[in-house]
């Protein structure tokens, strides 16, 4: 049976209790879709999403997708390199992330990740590399 959403919010949940700021909401072989609700202490003033929330969940949904790509839990896959291109201000009640898929190799996953709030256009888009731990075999 192919992981979903549950089983990666219950793995993450046993192992960081009390970290539950990101929700897994899409997972398959190719992305992930990732939320994480936003609250007057998680913004600026004028209720703007501050860069460094965004990049969190930039790195948290393409985690996840490394999950989904080895259909398979793998906590010390490893973010190797993330950059972010801020498209304009983010203001809403959530954020979403959604990490696409690019090349998955026996030592590195790749993805672009697109970032919105609400329902309005993106407001950032990243690319990411994980490494995966070395395995015998």
């Amino acid at each position: 049976m192919p992981l979903t959403p549950d089983d990666v919010n219950k793995a993450l949940a046993e192992m960081w209790p009390g970290n539950s700021a990101h929700q897994c909401i899409e997972l398959s072989l190719t992305h992930a879709l990732v939320s994480t609700d936003l609250s007057q202490a998680s913004t600026r003033p004028g209720g703007f999403v501050p860069g460094p929330s965004q990049f969190a969940l930039a790195d948290a949904a393409l985690w996840y997708m490394v999950f989904g790509a080895l259909d398979r839990i793998e906590p010390m896959a490893l973010t190797s390199e993330l950059s972010i291109r801020y498209l304009r201000p983010g203001q809403g009640n959530t954020l979403w992330a959604k990490a696409t898929l690019d090349k998955a190799g026996r030592r590195s996953v790749v993805g672009t990740v697109s970032i919105w709030t609400d329902d309005n256009p993106p407001c950032a888009t990243a690319q990411g590399t994980y490494m995966l731990p070395h395995t015998d075999g």
